[in-house]
């Protein structure tokens, strides 16, 4: 069983109020040519107004639960036959197609547990990518006042549903679990800062197109959030 299996139905419930990114995703695939490659694609909140858009998407994610979830509702808003949905890693994600833009959202790289393993995660996605061809993805560090307010707290995030955070500021890494009746799940995000994501793009292959410090597009200054643009050079 994949880690989000256990939550996948109300992953979307949970999720309710996280809308700042979406539109901010399908904006940046306006123009692309061919399909998007979705990493994590999880509910597919992200993929399926892509595809309204009216871009196919290809989406990836180990959780076979959470891509039941997005298949329907790609069917329920009639898009089916735009988002072709494969179990696999984002490690090694089941794609032989080369893309414009493969696109990251919410966080999801901040599964990978360590410096390596992020790593991998992003040459896999430059080896999905034409010349020129973009990644964008966000994640978080978090700021000591979101700590403070959060540490060890059971806080219901949407109606019945309950979430706590475990911070441990010395290895960097957050514990997040979830409850809503039957359903549970705990998973661990680990964070870096700036520069060490921005070391990491680079070794990677990309160069650096644009950073963000939230989806409205205005400049990171050292905020929490980090939107980031990469292009692969070669």
């Amino acid at each position: 069983m994949a880690l989000y299996d256990s939550i996948a139905v109300i992953y979307d419930p949970w999720s309710a109020s996280v809308v700042e990114d979406i539109e901010f995703y399908v904006e940046e695939a306006r123009g692309c040519e061919g399909p998007v490659v979705e990493l994590a694609v999880g509910s597919g909140r992200i993929a399926v107004p892509i595809a309204r858009a009216g871009h196919p998407v290809i989406g990836v994610d180990l959780s076979e639960g959470m891509l039941g979830v997005a298949r329907a509702l790609a069917e329920e808003h009639g898009v089916g036959s735009l988002v072709d949905l494969r179990v696999g890693d984002l490690r090694e994600p089941p794609v032989t197609e080369r893309v414009q833009l493969v696109i990251c959202p919410f966080r999801s790289l901040l599964h990978m547990p360590d410096e390596e393993q992020k790593l991998r995660a992003l040459r896999a996605a430059h080896d999905l990518l034409e010349p020129g061809g973009r990644l964008v993805f966000d994640v978080f560090a978090p700021s000591p006042e979101d700590i403070e307010a959060t540490q060890g707290l059971w806080l219901e995030r949407e109606e019945g549903i309950f979430e706590r955070a475990d911070w441990d500021e010395t290895t960097r890494t957050l514990r997040l679990s979830v409850r809503s009746g039957d359903s549970a799940a705990s998973m661990e995000l680990h964070w870096l800062s700036a520069i060490e994501w921005r070391r990491l793009i680079d070794e990677a292959g990309f160069e650096l197109a644009g950073l963000y410090g939230w989806f409205d597009r205005r400049p990171f200054r050292g905020d929490e959030d980090m939107i980031w643009v990469c292009r692969r050079q070669d």
